[in-house]
C-alpha cells in the first residue's frame, strides 16, 4: 500500500522524458509566460515525441500504456514547473471523453491528431455564473431537424486558444430538470457560430491560453453529441475520479519539488551571522515538517493511482486528495518564501511562480470546498 511498482520501462520512459523536458520545454519557459500561450509547435513536437494520450489504443495512433505512464508525465512536468503546457489536461481530462463517450467516427475522426499533437483539446464548463454548481450552467442547446444548434458563453476555459476541439457541456432549453438536462457536445474550431475571446490575464499560469469561448447560432452536426441526449451530468461525474487524481498527482509532485528547491535555496543562503540559513533552528524544523507531511500524502496518492488503475470506485478519496495537495502547495509556497525571505522575491523565480501557479489548484476541478462536501455526503455527515 502506497507504493506504485513501476518497471524497468517506466523508468526507461521517465528518464527519456525528464531529458527532453530539460532540453526542449523548460528553457522556454519564460518566453512563454511573456508570450502568454505555448506555441502549437511545441504541442506538436509532445506529440511526435510519443509524449500525449499515451494510453489511447494503437488503433487511434497511440501506444496504448497503461495510467501510469500518464503519471510519469504529470510528475516531470511538474518538476520543471511548465504548469501552464497543460499536457495532462489535453491528454488525461479531456482526451477521454471523445475516447470513452464518442462513436467510431469521432474516435477516428479526432483521437489520432490528439495523439500527434496536430490537435489541442479543451473541455468548456465554467460560465461567467457557474463554475463548480454545474445545475446553474445557462448555455443551452435545441435541436433541429439536421443539426444542433448552441447558444451562450463559456470562461476561463484552459487550452482555449490553441484547442483545435472542445466539449462543450450545455442544457436542452426545453427541460426543466437540470441534471437530465446537460449534454456534452463536440465543436471544432472555425466551426461557425463558435468563436474564442483574447487571452484572460492572470494572476499565474501566464504560459496557459485561458479564454472566453461564445456561440452563437453554433450548427453543429447531430453526431458531435457525445453519449445520450441528456447523460452530460453523468459523464461529468464519471470523468471527475480521473480529473480530480490528475490534480492531486500534480499538486503533489509540484509540492515535493519546492520543498526540494527551497531546501538547496536554503543551503546557499548565507545570512548576517555568516551561517547558512539551513543551519536556522526554525528552518531545518519547517523543512521536517513538510517533508513528513508530504511523505504521507505520497502514501495516500500512490495508493489511489494504484486503485484507480485498477478501476476502483475511489471519487471520495480522490476528493480528499484533491484537497490536500493542492492546499499543501499553496502553504508551502507561502512557508517556502517566508523562510527564505528576500532571496525568493524575484517575480522570476521559482518560489515566486510557485506562489502565483499554484493558487488556482484549490479551485480546478471543482473548489475545495465542495471536495469536503462530497466527502461529508458519502460519510453521512
Amino acid at each position: 500500500m502506497g507504493t506504485i511498482e513501476y518497471t524497468g520501462n517506466h523508468h526507461a520512459f521517465r528518464d527519456k522524458l525528464r531529458r527532453y523536458l530539460d532540453e526542449a520545454v523548460a528553457p522556454h519557459g519564460e518566453a512563454w509566460e511573456q508570450a502568454g500561450i505555448v506555441p502549437l509547435s511545441a504541442w506538436k513536437e509532445m506529440g511526435e515525441k510519443g509524449y500525449l494520450c499515451t494510453w489511447v489504443p494503437q488503433a487511434y495512433g497511440g501506444r496504448g500504456l497503461d495510467f501510469l505512464y500518464s503519471v510519469i508525465i504529470m510528475e516531470e512536468m511538474a518538476h520543471i514547473g511548465e504548469s501552464g503546457f497543460m499536457v495532462s489536461l489535453h491528454s488525461d481530462v479531456v482526451v477521454p471523453y471523445l475516447f470513452t463517450y464518442g462513436s467510431e467516427e469521432i474516435r477516428n475522426q479526432f483521437l489520432p491528431g490528439c495523439v500527434s499533437g496536430d490537435i489541442v483539446a479543451a473541455v468548456a464548463m465554467t460560465e461567467p455564473d457557474a463554475g463548480s454548481d454545474l445545475a446553474s450552467m445557462v448555455s443551452t442547446f435545441r435541436e433541429e431537424e439536421d443539426c444542433f444548434v448552441l447558444e451562450g458563453s463559456k470562461t476561463f476555459i484552459s487550452n482555449g486558444i490553441n484547442c483545435g476541439v472542445v466539449i462543450v457541456a450545455a442544457r436542452d432549453s426545453l427541460e426543466e430538470e437540470p441534471y437530465n438536462a446537460i449534454s456534452l457536445f463536440v465543436v471544432e474550431a472555425g466551426t461557425p457560430g463558435f468563436e474564442k475571446g483574447g487571452k484572460l490575464q492572470k494572476m499565474g499560469l501566464r504560459s496557459q491560453d485561458t479564454a472566453e469561448l461564445f456561440f452563437n447560432n453554433c450548427r453543429i452536426p447531430k453526431a458531435n453529441l457525445l453519449g445520450q441526449r441528456g447523460s452530460g451530468f453523468i459523464m461529468l461525474m464519471e470523468k471527475l475520479q480521473q480529473e480530480r487524481l490528475v490534480c492531486a498527482v500534480s499538486a503533489l509532485a509540484g509540492a515535493e519539488t519546492l520543498v526540494e528547491q527551497t531546501t538547496k535555496k536554503a543551503r546557499e543562503c548565507i545570512y548576517g551571522s555568516g551561517m547558512p540559513l539551513i543551519k536556522a533552528q526554525e528552518v531545518r524544523f519547517a523543512l521536517v515538517e513538510m517533508t513528513a507531511h508530504l511523505k504521507m500524502a505520497r502514501a495516500f496518492v500512490n495508493d489511489l493511482v494504484n486503485q484507480h488503475a485498477a478501476g476502483a470506485n475511489v471519487v471520495v478519496e480522490t476528493s480528499m486528495a484533491k484537497f490536500l495537495t493542492t492546499d499543501f502547495l499553496n502553504d508551502f509556497s507561502r512557508r517556502s518564501m517566508d523562510l527564505l525571505g528576500e532571496a525568493a522575491l524575484d517575480d522570476d523565480d521559482v518560489f515566486a511562480k510557485a506562489l502565483r501557479d499554484g493558487r488556482v489548484m484549490p479551485i480546478f476541478a471543482g473548489t475545495n470546498e465542495i471536495m469536503k462536501e462530497i466527502a461529508a455526503r458519502f460519510m453521512g455527515l
